[in-house]
Parts: C-alpha cells; structure tokens; sequence
C-alpha cells in the first residue's frame, strides 16, 4: 500500500505553487554533486528520472514491519518532502508520472528512542518512477531519507530530477555527536533545535548537551529547584523548563539524535553553590574561611544524598542510556585548604595525594549512576589521574597533543573511547581550515583490532565562552560537516581534501538553502543564497 507525503493534520501535502517567488534565472548544476557524508557504496548513473511535486509520494513496503502510524516516518515523510521541493526558487511542472519512494523498516521501533546499539544500516535503489528504501530500523530509514533528499537536483529551468542510483550505507562509527554548551551563553530552544536538525543533515547521531557548569545552571530541576532559580543568569528568561527539555528530546528522536546530558562534577560547579548549600568546598586561608568555594565537598555524607536525587530526577528525564559526569580540570587548592577535607583524607587513608579523593569521589557518582542503569562517560582526566580504572566504562578524549596517544592508552586499559580532541570548532578560525578536521584518523594508533573496536566514535565540541545564537551556526557549519564524514564514511574512499571539496561546497549550499547558516568555505556563489534575516 502506497500513502501520500502526510501533512501534521494526515492530509496529503498539496504545496500550493500557485504563486510562485520570483525566478532567478541562474546557472543550476545538472546533476548532484554526490552525498554528504559519502556513503559505503554508492554507484550512480547518468540515466535520470523526472520528478512532479504533485505527482510524488512517500510509501510503506508490502513487507514493512511498521505502516501508516508509525510517528518517526509519517513526520519524516512530510518533513522531507518539503526538503525534496522547497517553495523557494525556481520550479517548472513536468508532465513526469507519479514517483514512490517505498520505504521497508525490518523491526517496529516507532515509538522508542534510539540507543547505542540501534542500527542505521540501510540501502536505497533509485529507478524509473520508484525509490525502494530497506532498513533494519526506523532509524536507519531516517539515514536513507537524508540521502535520498540529496540526490533530488534541478536543472536550469526548475525541473527536478533523480537519477537511477544503487546505495549499501551504514556507519563506520556508532557515536558521532556534537556537544553544546548552555552554561556558558544561554542558547535558547528554537537554537537547539535548528541545530538537531542540521545534525540530521549530516547524520550525527548524539547531542551532547553540556547543560550546566560553572557561569549558570539553566536547567530547572523539580527535585531543587533552586539550582535554576539562584544559578541560572536569569531565573526566568534564561532557564530550560522540563517541557523545554522534553521538547529537545522529541525533536531529536524524530530525527533519530540520542541526547545525552552532562552533569560536569566535582569541579565546574560554582553556579550548583549558589542554589543548594552545603555541596561546595568552604575555602580557608590558615584556620579562617576565606568566604569563597571550589569544587563539589567529597567529605560529606550530604553531598552524595544530593547528588543521588539529582542523578535519580535527571535519569528519569533524559532517556538515554549514557549520561556523562565530567570530572575534568579539578582544582585542588581549596581541598587542600579545608581542614574537614584532609581530616577526611586522613580518616580514608588516601595521605596527600588528592587524586584519590577525586577518584573515590567519582567512582561514588559512577556508583548512584550504575545504580540507575546508566552507563557513564567521563572526560579523559578521570582516567589519567586514577589508578582504579574498573569502575570506568566510557572514556572521553579532549586534550590537544598527542591524542592519539591517549586513545591507545585508554584501549589498553579495555575501556571505550569517545575522540573529540581534534574536534574543537568552538576555537575561531577561517572556514577554510576545515581540511584539518577531515584529515583525522581515528585508529591510526598502535593496537589491536579488538582495541581499535573499543572507539565507538567521535564529537565536536562547541564550547560557549564566545558562542550563542547570533555565531553557533556558521562556527558550527559546515566545519562540523567534515567531522560528520570521518566518522561516518569510508576512510580510503574520503582521504582526499580535494575530492571532498566540491562536495563540501555543494552540501554547504543545500544547507543554505534549507536555511543553515553556514559558512562559506571559498570564493564562489549558491544557487541559493541565504535569505533568513
């Protein structure tokens, strides 16, 4: 059975091109440029079909596993439908027959949320008059979607075409996130979600949301609610509501994104302080209070009752399996001031060394988060400063230098391996740098195959010292998009910078156009410039 691209309603789309915007009469590339991220295997023929919006439609196989119904495909199918024929530019009805794309899901996942294992494995056949899209899951259909959305082309009058294409696709890596940071410069929703769906044009598949941290704790927690309204820049404007986060999450299981929270502890917690007593270490100058805090106390019983109902709030609004607890740039001066603290040290046997306080700080938090079927990833600190590594499960890589040195490090220790230290984009530089963020290897570190299998992928990182709404876009975009491939695509068939680079600048243009503000990465034009203001 064959169904029409849905609207929200359930009525067929029938955009009305009745009144049309007004034609530009440019160049327009006759055929597509290719796919971003490449996929596995792509072979693609000059033979091609014309398309008619209004004879074009989305379907669910005979032998499907999900149907009419089914939440992630109806709204993808109306969604990419307006992908496929934007109501801006040129456009020229053909008399072109009608045209399905058939879409075939192997298990009903329609109303979960993707997860660590989920698969994204698809393959798409382009022929005359039909498009057959087979995926293990939901999710992978959504990956084939994408691509089938990028080889839809128009040539200089405005007639849309396709041409006759065979595609085998899945990813080389399982995590390929990017990370936002709302602590720094609040972000706000509407910010969040334009970029999910940016993602989803490059099929990153984890939105890492650093959502609280030293300058602000936007995130209105209904177990202390006073976390927002004493931490956040503003109590009101400037806080992420439990809808507002529900929405997050909707958004990015639509598109097939797992969002995966941070609760950055025991340092980069000034702004916890302000709305919940008692959790920051009092500083002291000799045997006086100097009136200031530093890190999270690990020497009271209380902190970890806090941080047990924290956690316990935050795993029942975050879905994911994974939640990451930071752990990174601990500073232990005002540890080692407080007099409670090294008695504690004492008491514990752990002498002056301070790492084992931070490390049996944060096997406790590993601990409440296990607790809660969680797994945990912690920033690479955590890693190098403790000796007991068995509580670890995942890893993640950050400092500049030899990173790859890390990684093997990590991979020895029988850990996993998240890599974001060459993915730093929150750094200004010329778009035209993006070739250093392609250029990365992953596995080129000396190990076996079975701790080469340990690095389950990778992350840029936009940190938000100098970033908010009015920048994220074109820092993220489309330097972000060379990340997307490496750790999606083929290694030998994506080693070029030369060869990606039309590609590049062609997907660019398909981000402007689907109203990305993306930088651009040489001299030259779009058919379609950016228009949002």
């Amino acid at each position: 059975m064959f169904i029409p691209a849905y609207s929200h309603s359930g009525r067929h789309v029938r955009p009305n091109y009745n009144v049309l915007l007004l034609i530009i009469l440019q160049f327009v590339p006759r055929t597509v440029e290719g796919v971003w991220p490449l996929p596995q295997t792509f072979t693609s023929s000059t033979e091609r079909y014309p398309l008619n919006p209004q004879a074009f439609y989305f379907g669910y196989g005979s032998q499907s596993a999900v149907r009419e119904g089914c939440s992630v495909l109806d709204a993808a199918f109306t969604r990419y439908f307006s992908l496929i024929f934007p109501a801006n530019g040129i456009l020229r009805f053909n008399q072109a027959g009608p045209f399905t794309v058939e879409v075939s899901v192997g298990h009903d996942d329609c109303e979960g949320y993707p997860g660590e294992d989920s698969s994204e494995k698809y393959s798409l056949s382009v022929s005359a008059g039909h498009a057959s899209l087979k995926a293990e899951t939901v999710w992978g259909a959504l990956r084939g979607l994408e691509t089938f959305s990028q080889l839809v082309y128009q040539d200089d009058s405005g007639s849309y075409f396709v041409n006759k294409t065979e595609i085998e696709d899945f990813p080389r890596f399982q995590f390929r996130g990017i990370l936002l940071d709302t602590s720094r410069h609040y972000l706000p929703v509407q910010a969040i979600l334009k970029t999910l769906d940016a993602m989803a044009y490059s099929k990153f598949n984890v939105f890492h949301w650093h959502i609280v941290d030293d300058p602000s704790f936007p995130y209105q927690s209904w177990t202390f609610p006073d976390l927002s309204s004493k931490g956040a820049f503003h109590p009101v404007t400037h806080i992420y509501t439990q809808s507002d986060v529900r929405r997050v999450i909707s958004h990015a299981r639509m598109r097939g994104i797992r969002v995966l929270p941070e609760f950055d502890s025991p340092g980069h917690t000034a702004s916890w302080g302000k709305g919940q007593s008692n959790l920051l270490t009092p500083c002291y100058k000799g045997s006086t209070p100097t009136g200031t805090f530093g890190p999270v106390n690990p020497a009271l019983p209380s902190t970890y009752h806090f941080m047990m109902k924290l956690f316990k709030e935050v795993s029942s609004v975050f879905p994911d399996s994974y939640i990451h607890l930071g752990g990174d740039e601990v500073n232990f001066s005002c540890w080692k001031s407080n007099p409670d603290v090294r008695a504690f040290m004492h008491k514990m046997g752990f002498g002056v060394d301070f790492t084992k306080l931070e490390a049996f700080y944060m096997e406790s938090i590993v601990n409440i988060t296990s607790a809660l079927n969680k797994t945990s990833i912690v920033w690479q600190d955590v890693f190098d400063y403790h000796e007991r590594r068995r509580f670890l499960s995942v890893v993640e890589v950050w400092k500049a230098g030899c990173y790859l040195c890390e990684v093997r490090k990590v991979a020895k220790a029988g850990l996993r391996i998240i890599l974001a230290a060459p993915w730093y984009l929150d750094q200004p530089g010329p778009t035209h740098n993006w070739a250093r963020y392609y250029t990365v290897w992953p596995l080129a570190f000396k190990g076996t195959e079975e701790q080469k299998k340990l690095v389950i992928g990778g992350e840029v990182c936009m940190w938000g010292e100098y970033v908010d709404a009015t920048n994220l876009s074109p820092r993220l975009w489309p330097r972000a998009s060379a990340a997307a491939e490496r750790l999606w695509s083929d290694e030998k068939q994506t080693s070029s910078v030369e060869k990606a680079s039309p590609r590049l600048m062609d997907f660019r243009c398909k981000l402007l156009r689907r109203g990305i503000q993306a930088e651009p990465l040489d001299v030259g034009h779009c058919q379609h410039e950016y228009q949002g203001i």
